[in-house]
């Protein structure tokens, strides 16, 4: 299915299918207006700065991310927001505004889901990392694509009685996929509940339809996608296997299974995976 085909298919689904009784919490106004200043060709530096400091919780984010050790900064600290924007640049500010405000759209309180949104940001972290080093990538989308990848399970965990049972069963078993046991028990999946919060976000098509095949990687390829989803799709797999590498976890079964088609497309060695590893782990440890 391409972009546009996914689009229609959710839009069904929600009006009469399993997904009318998912609820999506509202895109944050300061996450819109983030959006609209930054999709200009040079954005407003002020106009950003000035919804930074529109949430205090946000602006100390942005200032502790800039006096922290990553950015080695010298001589005084950040004191702010204009200050640590400089520092940290506008890409980083926008990806770190954006993370600060969907988690706290969607917050996670629940031990199904430990630690989400802090693996969701490494995730996003990741996949920009790995945009910056491959041609024509946009790095604001790839984060965005690692940060709401898998947004559709704090949702369901919200909307569907009984999916935190579902989340335990899905990670025991082996005989069948997780999402395989989500559409047994629930008749939908985080990818598609998912696509569907990007979609009500009005995300890009491109990120919606990922989110939705970030499963599915017999798509990989297919003529009839845009490549901009193959891409994300690919780097997802890469992204995740880079986390899981440096948590000393081992490998999951998406990546042993449909690596070599995701390196494919990415054009990347096992020996440009080695250098990434050892290039993002400062990213991810400060993360």
């Amino acid at each position: 299915m391409n972009s546009q085909q996914i689009r229609q298919e959710i839009d069904r689904s929600r009006a009469q299918g399993a997904l009318k009784q998912i609820l999506i919490p509202p895109c944050p106004e300061l996450l819109l207006q983030l959006r609209e200043a930054m999709r200009e060709a040079e954005p407003d530096l002020n106009a950003v700065a000035r919804i930074a400091a529109a949430d205090v919780a946000m602006s100390a984010t942005l200032l502790r991310i800039a006096n922290g050790p990553l950015h080695r900064p010298q001589g005084l600290p950040c004191t702010t927001v204009g200050q640590a924007m400089n520092r940290i640049g506008l890409k980083e500010t926008a990806a770190v505004m954006t993370g600060f405000l969907a988690r706290n759209a969607i917050p996670v309180n629940s031990p199904h889901l430990a630690r989400f949104w802090e693996r969701s940001t490494k995730r996003a972290i990741a996949c920009a990392f790995i945009a910056e080093q491959l041609p024509g990538v946009s790095t604001g989308l790839a984060h965005s694509f690692g940060l709401f990848l898998h947004v559709g399970m704090p949702v369901l965990l919200q909307s569907v009685r009984g999916y935190g049972g579902t989340i335990i069963e899905a990670n025991a078993r082996i005989d069948r996929p997780f999402i395989a046991t989500e559409n047994v028990n629930h008749k939908t999946d985080h990818a598609v509940v998912g696509a569907l919060t990007a979609r009500a976000w009005n995300m890009p098509t491109e990120l919606m339809a990922a989110i939705r095949l970030h499963h599915d990687f017999s798509s990989l390829g297919d003529a009839g996608i845009e490549a901009e989803v193959h891409t994300l799709i690919a780097m997802g797999l890469v992204a995740e296997h880079l986390m899981r590498r440096h948590e000393s976890l081992p490998e999951d079964a998406d990546w042993a299974t449909n690596h070599g088609i995701a390196m494919d497309w990415l054009h990347i060695s096992f020996d440009d995976l080695a250098t990434w590893d050892e290039m993002l782990r400062p990213l991810l440890d400060e993360a």
